[in-house]
């Protein structure tokens, strides 16, 4: 199985980049227009439509057209794991359904002063029999663009504490783990 990783430091605190990731409109901030992705539709683990909240158990179905002309690609990911200890949060989803034989995404934020380090990591196989191995390779053609863009807009967007609207109100001078969600 091949891994694919990215880590960047973040001028915010801990419970700002947590909060900005652990919704549905996180996701859709971070991915670069050329993808064309489309959330189709999230359930949390109650099987309640469009949860605030993305958590363990939660199902999002998803669909991209890189580029608009690409053949368009399904996906159905699951949050699988989510974390939250001192300094320290983290989510995991896997696919369920999609273009990857296997695709299992972590996402980590460690607390550092008025700082986050963000990692993401991803373990990935394609369907492509005995050949697998070398398309794996390959994959970071797409996956470091991608990537690239989503830790720069993760900085852009909370650099300086003036988060979007959608996003949870967090105080940049309350201490990590002051707010009381799982």
């Amino acid at each position: 199985m091949a891994t694919y990783s990215r880590r960047t430091r973040i001028d915010a605190p801990l419970d700002a980049v947590w909060a900005f990731h652990r919704q549905i409109d996180g996701l859709e901030a971070l991915t670069p227009g050329w993808m064309g992705l489309r959330v189709e539709g999230v359930v949390g683990p109650d099987g309640d439509a469009d949860p605030a909240e993305l958590f363990e158990g939660s199902e999002i179905t998803m669909a991209s057209r890189p580029f608009g002309v690409a053949p368009e690609s399904r996906w159905l990911s699951r949050i699988v794991a989510r974390e939250r200890d001192d300094g320290y949060r983290m989510f995991r989803d896997d696919m369920l359904g999609g273009p990857f034989a296997v695709w299992v995404h972590t996402h980590e934020f460690y607390g550092d002063g008025d700082e986050t380090v963000m990692i993401d990591t991803v373990e990935y196989e394609f369907p492509a029999g005995p050949v697998g191995p070398l398309v794996d390779r390959l994959a970071v053609v797409g996956f470091e663009p991608m990537f690239r863009y989503r830790h720069r807009q993760t900085k852009a967007l909370l650099e300086g504490g003036s988060y979007p609207d959608w996003m949870p109100a967090v105080d940049r001078d309350t201490p990590a783990g002051a707010e009381d969600d799982t």
